[in-house]
C-alpha cells in the first residue's frame, strides 16, 4: 500500500505565482540611437540571462530636450519597482538621473557609461547651446540617493568631452561606484566598444 504523503502546512503548495519581472531599459546617448554601439549586444546578453530589456528610441536624438527625453522615459517605464535597473550611454545617464528625480518608488540599480554633469571640448556653438541646459539645470542627488540604492560609473580616462575629475566627483557624490577604463574614449562604436563585456561584469555585480 502506498502511502500518500500530507504537504507540510508550513510549506503550502503555490500554484500560478509568476517570479517578479526583472527588467532592464538601456538609454542611448546622444546623436546615437538604440541599434548604435554596443546596445543590441548587451540586450541580447541580459535577454540571455532573464531580463526583460527595452532599448527606446528617445526623441529627437539630434538636439535632445531634457522635457521631452524625461517625458518619454516616464510613458516608457511607467512607475519602476525594485526590480527595475537602468542602463545609461552619455546623455542617457542624464536623462535616467532626471527621471529618477522625479519618482518616488524605489529601484534596484543602475549603470552609468561615460556618464557625465559637466562637459569639455564641443564641437561648434550650436553644440554648446544644446548642452547648455543638462550641464546648468541642477540634479537633486540626495533625492535620488532615496530612489537609486546602488549604481556604477564606467569612465574613460581620456573621454573626449572632459570633465574626468569633475564627473568622476559627483557620481562619487551620488555613491556610485568608479570604474575607470584607460583609453577608451567615449565607449563607442567608434572606439572599437560594439561589444562591452566590462559593462555586462558590472551590471552583474549590482543585480546580485
Amino acid at each position: 500500500m502506498v502511502k500518500h504523503r500530507t504537504p507540510n502546512a508550513q510549506f503550502p503548495v503555490r500554484i500560478g505565482v509568476d517570479p517578479p519581472m526583472k527588467k532592464v531599459y538601456i538609454i542611448h546617448q546622444w546623436e546615437a540611437g538604440a541599434d548604435a554601439d554596443w546596445r543590441p549586444w548587451l540586450k541580447g546578453k541580459l535577454e540571455k540571462l532573464g531580463y526583460h530589456v527595452f532599448v527606446p528610441e528617445m526623441p529627437d536624438i539630434e538636439t535632445p530636450i531634457i522635457e521631452e527625453w524625461v517625458s518619454e522615459l516616464s510613458r516608457i517605464v511607467g512607475k519602476p519597482d525594485k526590480n527595475t535597473y537602468f542602463i545609461g550611454h552619455s546623455i542617457g545617464c542624464q536623462a535616467i538621473l532626471r527621471f529618477l528625480e522625479k519618482i518616488d518608488s524605489p529601484v534596484c540599480g543602475a549603470v552609468f557609461v561615460a556618464g557625465w554633469f559637466d562637459l569639455e571640448n564641443l564641437e561648434d556653438e550650436e553644440t554648446v547651446a544644446i548642452a547648455r541646459p543638462w550641464v546648468e539645470t541642477p540634479i537633486d542627488l540626495d533625492k535620488i540617493k532615496t530612489i537609486l540604492p546602488k549604481s556604477t560609473l564606467i569612465i574613460s580616462d581620456n573621454d573626449p568631452f572632459g570633465a574626468f575629475e569633475t564627473n568622476k566627483n559627483k557620481f562619487r557624490e551620488l555613491g556610485s561606484k568608479i570604474v575607470v577604463l584607460h583609453d577608451a574614449g567615449h565607449m563607442t562604436k567608434d572606439d572599437g566598444y560594439v561589444e562591452f563585456p566590462e559593462l555586462l561584469s558590472e551590471f552583474k555585480k549590482i543585480s546580485a
